[in-house]
């Protein structure tokens, strides 16, 4: 196992949970069809503990760019090492979705709404208004690397040694856990709080890959990408200000 292997089989298990519960509620004829939102929000927390349970010894389990870029913004990641992580936590998630299609294909195939079949693998608005949308996405990720800042010992830090471990592996992965679950609970209502980029973009290009009918909605993709990296360097900006 290696930092980037560890991003890779973290992200995917986080994705198959995430996205997994996600069709269990949604697509029909589930035996959690119409569960509802605090199903939803309690499995993603938990996904987010297995893949850092999983990751989280070798490669610190980020299994988010957002939290990626946040570290290196802070200085407290290496700069050489982001395009790795960022390509693992991709692969990942690529793979995380491709598993829920498998598991859920019978699902998949017998339900007409093909809004709720992209929901399954990728965020979209309540409300589609993208200036609060991405506003939405900034602040849950603001929330979510600015916390982390302070789960993390801040004597450790990767620079020049890539078999350093640092970020939420750093304390387990039960803070993390909750903190993702309130930020569900708490924020995640206007956006589906993606407060991921390879969350959302991974899922979304096999959802356009994969016998799945429907648009991708590629139109707004680009807010889950931005707004998580808008928030993430908001997050690194105030921690250096406030350290």
């Amino acid at each position: 196992m290696t930092p980037f292997t560890a991003e890779i089989i973290g992200t995917m298990l986080m994705i198959l949970l995430g996205n997994g519960v996600v069709a269990n509620v949604i697509l029909k004829g589930t035996k959690g069809n119409n569960s509802g939102w605090i199903v939803i929000t309690t499995a993603w927390a938990l996904a987010v503990f297995v893949g850092v349970t999983v990751a989280g010894p070798v490669s610190g389990a980020h299994l988010n760019p957002a939290v990626t870029l946040g570290l290196a913004f802070a200085g407290k990641f290496s700069w050489d090492l982001v395009p790795t992580y960022i390509a693992g936590e991709m692969i990942g998630a690529m793979l995380g979705a491709s598993l829920v299609w498998i598991f859920n294909k019978d699902h998949f195939a017998i339900t007409e709404d093909e809004g709720a079949k992209l929901a399954c693998f990728s965020t979209g608005p309540a409300i589609r208004k993208p200036v609060s949308n991405l506003i939405s996405e900034m602040i849950g990720t603001f929330v979510l690397v600015f916390v982390i800042f302070h789960f993390a010992d801040p004597s450790m830090t990767l620079n020049n040694d890539p078999n350093a471990k640092i970020g939420l592996g750093s304390v387990g992965a039960l803070p993390v856990t909750l903190l993702v679950w309130a930020i569900g609970l708490s924020l995640g209502g206007t956006t589906g709080y993606a407060i991921n980029p390879a969350r959302d973009l991974g899922p979304r290009i096999m959802h356009a890959l994969l016998p799945v009918k429907g648009s991708s909605d590629w139109s707004y993709a680009w807010i889950p990408i931005a707004g998580p990296i808008i928030g993430a360097g908001l997050a690194a900006l105030l921690h250096g200000i406030l350290s």
